[in-house]
């Protein structure tokens, strides 16, 4: 591509697609063919917080220390930069080139980013405007291909409806680790986001609990994952969405956590596009294509490997951490001497090396416990020509389509975060124990009171 600078005419040809924590997200909705089936990842930073140019400073002293193993991060000149080579460095060999998109960065005006601001401010939630804003001193953007978008597929049909899915999986085991103390057993036998629930219900986040339990969609077991679209589908919250053609059809648009955006009516009017079924079935059939895919595809069995990279859980990394940073460790000091100081001591005795691999692979799970999943469905027809994608079957409607699965937002973790992560796992940890005692249990809260 030739050097290009966006300029603040250019932001008329970009539309809100959505947000996160750190980025905000466009889709290109012009003609150029340079940028036609791609997003826009813009950096945002926090209204209660300093400006920084360029991303602010990167790496601290630290930092260097934890991802000096991967070439190029640590020399980047800007934070955004080494965030775009450590997908590129440490998360692409993980999860596989085929399914991640390390994206290019182009050079973009401050007047651009602010006409974006402008212009995006009426779709975005409130609660993402009081929280942060673009930030015009950035020079680039990342430009990333637009995964809800399905890639023509020479000699297909001009008509074709391309469908895709978004599924934030969220952590897919129980820890083990011998450093969860034992007032936080129920760490072993609850999912991570089974409990979250508990404390984002209490937040007024949610209005109900969801019914999806991440272990169902990883067990490898087609009757489970279909429970768990189910569920999904049920209520998406902010992990479940569904586009048409690269629009949102089904789900959240990122505000309150269990908002949906469209009416049913138009999400099945759009299935009825892609999907052969009788009325009524159209929904039924596309869940059974989204388990069918996932069941067949198998990646979120490398998924969960990375995941899995954090073995000691961040009870046991967080002492790792302290002493990374060269801070006395305020678990320990919290704490006070309990049969746990023992197992502690073990891992403020490591080889320094030890402790940065603890950490770092603890970051790179964080990653993996946050991204998301897109699935991207179109009907294959009996003309089309010789594609690279693969194929499923769709059993219920006799149909055949073409699928590609990617893996998205998968942002650095801040090193600084550790501190963070703790804090919110013991308070989740906490509330759900309090929906306990208040008689708020589900089903599998009762295996906990028999074990304790």
């Amino acid at each position: 591509m030739a050097l290009t600078i966006l300029q603040a005419k250019d932001a008329e040809e970009w539309a809100y697609r959505g947000e996160g924590a750190v980025n905000l997200i466009l889709a290109y909705c012009g003609s150029s063919p340079h940028f036609v089936g791609k997003v826009l990842r813009i950096h945002k930073f926090p209204n209660n917080g300093t400006k920084c140019e360029n991303g602010c400073s990167f790496p601290t002293k630290h930092e260097g220390l934890l991802w000096g193993k991967f070439e190029g991060i640590v020399s980047a000149p800007t934070k955004e930069i080494a965030e775009q080579l450590y997908v590129q460095k440490a998360i692409c060999p993980l999860l596989g080139s085929e399914h991640v998109d390390a994206g290019i960065r182009i050079l973009v005006s401050r007047e651009f980013l602010e006409a974006v601001e402008y212009k995006v401010l009426p779709q975005r939630p409130s609660w993402r405007v009081d929280a942060a804003k673009v930030n015009p001193l950035c020079d680039s953007a990342l430009l990333i291909a637009d995964h809800s978008m399905f890639p023509h597929v020479s000699g297909s049909l001009k008509e074709d409806f391309c469908v895709s899915i978004e599924i934030k999986p969220k952590c897919g085991f129980l820890p083990t680790s011998e450093f969860i103390a034992e007032e936080n057993a129920v760490k072993k036998i609850i999912t991570r986001f089974r409990m979250h629930q508990a404390l984002k219900l209490n937040q007024g986040k949610i209005s109900q609990i969801s019914k999806y339990d991440p272990l169902d969609l990883f067990s490898g077991s087609k009757d489970r994952i279909q429970k768990a679209i189910k569920a999904l589908f049920l209520t998406p919250q902010n992990n479940f969405r569904v586009f048409l053609n690269g629009s949102l059809s089904f789900g959240g648009m990122g505000g309150a956590a269990d908002s949906t955006s469209v009416s049913d009516q138009s999400f099945i009017n759009g299935l009825k596009s892609v999907i052969l079924a009788k009325d009524g079935m159209h929904a039924e059939y596309f869940r059974e294509l989204v388990a069918e895919t996932v069941f067949n595809s198998r990646l979120l069995d490398r998924l969960l490997e990375v995941q899995k990279l954090d073995t000691i859980d961040i009870e046991g990394a967080i002492h790792a951490y302290y002493d990374i940073v060269s801070k006395p460790c305020l678990v320990c000091r919290n704490k006070g001497s309990n049969k746990l100081s023992t197992r502690y001591s073990t891992i403020h005795s490591m080889p320094m090396d030890e402790k940065l691999r603890v950490v770092r692979d603890y970051l790179i799970s964080a990653t993996a416990k946050d991204l998301s999943m897109m699935i991207s469905f179109m009907p294959k027809r009996n003309n089309d020509l010789e594609s690279p994608h693969k194929v499923v079957f769709l059993e219920s409607s006799q149909q055949a389509f073409y699928y590609k699965a990617s893996f998205i937002d998968l942002d650095m973790k801040p090193l600084e975060k550790m501190e963070y992560y703790y804090k919110l796992d013991q308070k989740i940890v906490c509330c759900y124990k309090e929906s306990l005692d208040h008689g708020d249990s589900s089903k599998e809260s009762s295996n906990f009171c028999v074990l304790l």
